[in-house]
């Protein structure tokens, strides 16, 4: 039993001590939540576009071209595998672009990174479209009412009024959309970028073991899941108790 337990951290020791392989799994995790950050960022801004698109089309008849390349856009991201759109953005759309983005002596960006981060931006947007219309929905109809009785137009009423109720209804999925990104993103070493996902395979190819570079990679995925979910349970607590307020 004792010689068992030994080669199990041998193992364990050739996967992440030996030559500082540590350092390889936080660069991969560091290159996951970047993407997951850039793949937000651009997602919540595009979904916000094409719900507002959406909602104005409903409840006034206008924008109706723009809706219906809205909806069409939709159905198509939704329904067609991420991955597929990633190899369609790498060796087709983005297939010229080649470059790397170094402070000093740090890579911090390649073109797979930015490629793989804008893919599920794009990716993302049509889901987060369908959680901000849910939101635009939740808002009272008088509230939209109200703000062209006060005589702002159109885009003012969505500016000022309907968007900021929609954002604090949507806060919560949109959160729980960056922690399934955070996930999903393991899919971009198709690209050759080294994020989380890809490193079990770098280290295996150097310990010929892929017990515990998995173990940590899946281990290091679950510890940022549950911080994140985490957050996001302190943030519906302060929401609610602001409802209640």
């Amino acid at each position: 039993m004792q010689e068992y337990f030994i080669s199990l951290w041998n193992r364990f020791d050739k996967a992440f001590l030996v030559e500082d392989r540590w350092k390889l799994y936080l660069e991969g995790l560091g290159n996951t939540v970047l993407i997951a950050l850039m793949a937000t960022v651009i997602g919540v801004i595009l979904g916000i576009v094409f719900a507002g698109i959406n909602y104005i089309n409903k409840k006034t008849g206008k924008l109706k071209p723009l809706s219906f390349i809205s909806n069409i856009y939709i159905t198509v991201i939704r329904g067609t595998p991420v991955v597929l759109q990633l190899m369609i953005m790498y060796f087709i759309v983005f297939v010229s672009w080649n470059f790397k983005v170094e402070i000093g002596e740090v890579e911090i960006m390649d073109s797979s990174l930015l490629i793989g981060a804008i893919t599920f931006g794009l990716n993302s947007a049509a889901y987060v479209a369908e959680i901000v219309r849910a939101g635009f929905e939740a808002v009272d109809d008088g509230q939209r009412e109200a703000g062209r009785s006060l005589g702002l137009t159109t885009w003012q009423t969505m500016r000022y009024i309907i968007i900021p109720q929609a954002m604090r209804n949507s806060l919560p999925p949109l959160f729980n959309e960056f922690i399934t990104l955070v996930k999903e993103t393991a899919i971009v070493g198709y690209l050759g970028v080294y994020d989380l996902g890809k490193i079990p395979g770098l280290i295996q190819s150097r310990t010929f073991d892929y017990l515990f570079p998995l173990i940590i990679a899946a281990v290091m995925y679950l510890a940022v899941v549950l911080i994140l979910t985490r957050i996001l349970r302190i943030l519906e607590k302060k929401l609610a108790k602001s409802d209640r307020g």
